[in-house]
C-alpha cells in the first residue's frame, strides 16, 4: 500500500513539474503572455462571457501599469473560449463534461494553448482537464472561479480562487467542536439537499456533505433529507435527531420552507451556506423569516453596485474570480522575471508545489491567501439577526487556513432560549427515565413475541392435526361419465378401448379418471395421509387436480382430474389426427415442452418437490390442448415404474431425485421434437 501511495505521489509531482516547466516556456514567448479565458456561454449563469470579457480586460490594464512600475515591458493578453450547452435535454454545467476538453484539444491542433487557462468554473468540466488518470495528457495550468467539487481537490494544475466544498466540510468538523459562551457542542445534523433549481456551488457544497465517503459523513452523525417532503416531515415531528439543519441557497428559500411549515419549533436552527451574496453587507436590514437563520457568507469584497465601474451592475464574486485569476497570472509572471533580473535561483516553484500555491493578492474580491494546493482560504463570516436592532451583525468568523474560531461580538443578541445558539438533540418534555424506558421496551417485547410463539404453535398444531386425518369421498358421488357427445375422430372406438380410459366418470360435475391405488384393508399410514393431504391442497394450471379417494368393494382409487385428448405419448403417434403441418408444428411443440417445464418447476418448488414417474404418458392433454402432469407425489400410493425414461443411476437405486426428472424431462423432449419413441435414432440399422 505505502509503494502505491509512492506512485501516485510521484505522478503528482510529475504534472507539477509539467506545469511550472509551461510557466517557464511561458517567460520565453516574449512579448506575448496569452490567457485562455474558457467558460460557459448561456447568460444563465452569473460568470457568462459578456460579463467576465470585461473584468479581464480591466486586469489586464490594471496589471500592465503595474509592470510599468516595475519597470517590465510584457503585456498579458486574453483568448475568450466559450460553450454552449442549449443543444443538451440538460443545459448548464450539468453537461460542461466533455466542453472544456474539447476546447483545450482545439487549442492545441492550432498551437494557441498559451501559458494558462482561465476557468471553466464548471466541476465536471474541470475535472476533465486536471484530474491524473483519466484527464488529459495535456498539460496547462488552470486558474478557476469555481471547480467547488471534491473531485477536484488536491491537483496540481488548478487553482481555486473561491472556496472549494472542502474547505466548507472542514468548517463543520472543526466548528461542531467549539464551545464558546453562546455555542454548545453539537454532534448531530440534518442536512438538506434541493431537488432542483440547484445552483453550481450550493450543487457541490450539498454534495459534499453528502458523500458517504468523505470526512463529514463519516465523522460525524448527520441525516439527509432530499426534498421538500423530507424536510417539511422533519420540521413537523414532534421528535427528531436534531435541531441543526444545514441548507444551500438564499433568502428565498428560507421564506419558502416557513411558508410551507407554519409552525417550527423554537429550538431550530437554520445554517445557510450562501456565500456569494453580498447583500448581508449592503442591505444589513433583517427579516422575521430570518430570525432563526444563521448564514454562512464571504467577508466584505472590494466591489460594490454603487462603484465606478462601466459594468459595475454586473460585478459578482465569480466575474471577480476572472478579474483576480487575471491579476494572479501576471504577479507571478512578474515575480519570475524579476527574480530572473537579479539571477535568484528561489524564483523557481519547487517540484513539489502548485505554481500559484502559498500565493496572496488583493483584487477586487477582496483580500486572497492561496494554500500550497492552489485553493483560496479565507475569513467566513457566520451572520446572525440581532433581536436589539434586527439588523444583520457578524457572529463569528472562521479562519480556514487555520481551521480556527474567532468570536466578534462577546455577548450577540441571538434570538434562541437564553440567548444562545441551540443545543443540537431536542429536549425530551416527557420526563421518562432510561432505566423505564429499557423496561417498558423489554416488557412490550416478551409478549409479543410470546404471543407471536403462541399463535404459530396453535396453527401448526391445527396444520398437523389435519394432515393425520383423511376421509374418503363417497361412492355415490362418483356417477357415470356422460358419453352421449358425438365425435368425428376416427379413432375414437379405439380410444375407448385404452386402457388409459378404462375407470372413467363423474365427480363434482367435473370429469375424472379413476387410479388404482395400492392399499391393504387396514387404513391409510400415518406417511401416506401426509402425503394425501399435500396432494390435495397442490391447484396449479399445468398439474392435474387431484380430489381426493374413493373406496369400493374391489379397491381404493385416487380420483384424479380427465383430461379426455389421453396421454402426450398418444398424441405424438397419433400423425393422422394431428399431423405436424397443423395441431404439431414447431410452434407447439416449444408450448408443449414450455407447458412441461412450468409443472415441474411449481411441483419442484412445492412441498411434494420431486415426480419420480415423469414420462410421456404422465402427461396428459386436455379439450384446449394444454398439457398438464399427472401421477406425482404417489410415490407410496401407485405401483412403481421402471422403464425407458427413468434414469440410469434410479434403476439401480429403488430411489427418485429431482435431477431424474430432469433426465426424463430430456427423454420427453427428444420424443416430442422428433415424434418417435424415447432413444431413437434415424441412423441405427438392425443389421450387422
Amino acid at each position: 500500500m505505502h509503494r502505491w501511495h509512492c506512485f501516485l505521489h510521484l505522478g503528482g509531482l510529475i504534472m507539477v513539474a509539467m506545469a511550472n516547466k509551461m510557466l517557464d516556456e511561458c517567460l520565453k514567448s516574449n512579448p506575448k503572455y496569452t490567457m485562455n479565458v474558457v467558460l460557459l456561454e448561456d447568460n444563465t449563469y452569473e460568470w457568462s462571457r459578456p460579463f467576465v470579457q470585461k473584468a479581464v480586460e480591466h486586469a489586464i490594464e490594471k496589471d500592465k501599469q503595474e509592470n510599468i512600475n516595475n519597470n517590465l515591458t510584457f503585456t498579458l493578453s486574453a483568448n475568450y473560449n466559450w460553450f454552449n450547452t442549449t443543444v443538451y435535454n440538460r443545459q448548464g454545467c450539468g453537461s460542461s463534461t466533455c466542453e472544456g476538453v474539447a476546447i483545450l484539444k482545439m487549442l492545441h491542433s492550432m498551437g494557441e494553448v498559451g501559458c494558462v487557462m482561465l476557468g471553466p468554473s464548471c466541476t465536471f468540466a474541470t475535472f476533465q482537464l486536471v484530474d491524473e488518470v483519466i484527464g488529459l495528457s495535456l498539460s496547462i495550468p488552470i486558474i478557476s472561479a469555481g471547480s467547488f467539487g471534491l473531485s477536484c481537490d488536491y491537483k496540481p494544475k488548478l487553482t481555486r480562487l473561491l472556496p472549494p466544498a472542502r474547505k466548507l466540510t472542514d468548517l463543520f468538523l472543526n466548528f461542531k467542536n467549539e464551545e464558546l459562551p453562546f455555542k454548545p457542542k453539537w454532534e448531530h445534523f440534518y442536512v438538506y439537499k434541493k431537488a432542483s433549481n440547484t445552483t453550481e456551488d450550493c450543487y457541490w457544497y450539498i454534495n459534499a456533505f453528502e458523500a458517504p465517503s468523505a470526512r463529514f459523513a463519516s465523522n460525524l452523525d448527520r441525516e439527509m433529507l432530499r426534498g421538500e417532503d423530507d424536510l417539511k416531515k422533519v420540521l413537523q415531528a414532534s421528535k427528531r435527531k436534531s435541531n441543526i439543519f444545514i441548507l444551500c441557497g438564499g433568502i428565498g428559500d428560507i421564506i419558502s420552507i416557513k411558508q410551507k411549515v407554519h409552525q417550527i419549533h423554537p429550538d431550530t436552527l437554520f445554517i445557510l451556506l450562501d456565500l456569494y451574496n453580498p447583500d448581508y453587507y449592503v442591505n444589513s436590514t433583517s427579516t422575521e423569516e430570518m430570525r432563526d437563520v444563521l448564514v454562512v457568507t464571504l467577508p466584505q469584497r472590494n466591489f460594490s453596485r454603487g462603484s465606478n465601474l462601466s459594468y459595475n451592475d454586473t460585478i459578482n464574486d465569480y466575474v471577480a474570480g476572472y478579474h483576480d485569476g487575471a491579476l494572479l497570472f501576471g504577479k507571478v509572471l512578474r515575480q519570475r522575471m524579476l527574480g530572473q533580473l537579479r539571477n535568484e535561483d528561489s524564483v523557481f516553484v519547487p517540484l513539489g508545489d502548485n505554481p500559484f500555491g502559498n500565493q496572496s493578492l488583493d483584487g477586487m474580491g477582496g483580500h486572497y491567501e492561496l494554500d500550497e494546493y492552489g485553493d483560496r482560504d479565507i475569513n467566513l463570516s457566520f451572520i446572525y439577526t440581532s433581536t436589539h436592532t434586527g439588523k444583520y451583525e457578524t457572529l463569528l468568523v472562521f479562519d480556514t487556513s487555520q481551521n480556527k474560531t474567532i468570536a466578534t461580538h462577546p455577548s450577540p443578541a441571538l434570538p434562541w432560549k437564553g440567548g444562545k445558539l441551540p443545543k443540537d438533540e431536542p429536549e425530551i418534555s416527557d420526563q421518562i427515565s432510561t432505566q423505564d424506558i429499557i423496561v417498558i421496551v423489554l416488557g412490550v417485547s416478551v409478549v409479543v413475541v410470546t404471543a407471536i410463539a403462541l399463535i404459530f404453535y396453535r396453527q401448526n398444531r391445527k396444520e398437523r392435526l389435519m394432515q393425520k386425518k383423511w376421509s374418503h369421498i363417497d361412492p355415490h358421488l362418483i356417477g357415470p361419465l356422460d358419453e352421449r357427445e358425438v365425435s368425428l375422430r376416427i379413432d375414437e372406438v379405439k380410444r375407448r378401448d385404452s386402457t388409459y380410459l378404462t375407470h372413467r366418470g363423474c365427480y363434482d360435475k367435473k370429469p375424472v379418471i379413476l387410479k388404482e391405488l395400492i392399499h391393504t384393508d387396514e387404513d391409510f399410514s400415518a406417511e401416506q395421509k401426509t402425503e394425501l393431504n399435500t396432494l390435495l391442497r397442490i391447484d396449479y394450471y399445468n398439474l392435474t387436480k387431484f380430489y381426493g379417494t374413493v373406496k369400493f368393494e374391489y379397491g381404493v382409487f385416487g380420483v384424479f382430474e380427465l383430461c379426455q385428448r389421453g396421454s402426450l405419448r398418444y398424441i405424438l403417434s397419433d400423425r393422422i389426427s394431428y399431423p405436424d403441418e397443423t395441431f404439431m408444428d414447431m410452434e407447439y411443440k416449444i408450448s408443449v415442452m414450455y407447458d412441461i417445464a412450468k409443472g415441474m418447476s411449481y411441483l419442484h418448488s412445492s412441498n411434494i418437490q420431486i415426480h419420480g414417474r415423469l414420462k410421456s404418458t404422465n402427461c396428459v392433454v386436455d379439450n384446449r390442448m394444454v398439457v398438464k402432469i399427472t401421477d406425482f407425489g404417489c410415490h407410496t400410493l401407485l405401483k412403481p415404474g421402471r422403464d425407458l425414461w427413468t434414469a440410469p443411476e434410479h434403476l439401480r437405486k429403488n430411489d427418485v431425485s429431482q435431477k431424474g426428472d430432469v433426465y426424463s424431462y430430456g427423454i420427453i423432449a427428444h420424443e416430442i421434437i422428433l415424434r418417435q419413441t424415447p432413444f431413437y435414432t434415424q441412423c441405427c440399422s438392425n443389421t450387422i
